[in-house]
């Protein structure tokens, strides 16, 4: 295969890659309360770290952090679909599932909070 056509192919790879992570995005959005209220925050946030961080790498985390709630949320929902999928009577392992990825989300939380509070402790209160 020519150079033009990898290239091609990847393109359009990269488009459908594109398209399918919007839906994802998108049908996320319209039925997952949490991740609306998340993104509500990021709406609040983004400009937040904007004014609060000192340096860049503080920006990064700032934002990391943020983006990580995100990511961890999303994937919190997917485990959550493919129990749902697979049945919505009770069991054990399906329980489980969901809880850790509940677990999870918190844990991204708190990894939010503990970055956004030592970088204000650090930047604002001293």
């Amino acid at each position: 295969m020519s150079q033009k056509g990898i290239l091609g192919l990847l393109h359009r790879r990269v488009i459908k890659t594109t398209i399918h992570s919007m839906q994802g995005l998108t049908a996320s959005f319209k039925s997952q309360e949490a991740f609306r209220c998340e993104v509500a925050a990021l709406m609040v946030l983004v400009p937040a770290a904007f004014w609060i961080a000192t340096d860049s790498l503080q920006l990064l985390m700032l934002l990391g952090v943020i983006l990580i709630v995100l990511i961890v949320e999303l994937l919190n929902t997917g485990i959550e679909i493919v129990v749902d999928r697979i049945g919505l009577e009770f069991n054990e392992l399906s329980g489980r599932a969901k809880d850790v990825g509940s677990a999870a989300v918190l844990m991204s939380l708190l990894l939010f909070l503990l970055v956004w509070g030592v970088i204000l402790y650090e930047n604002v209160f001293s």
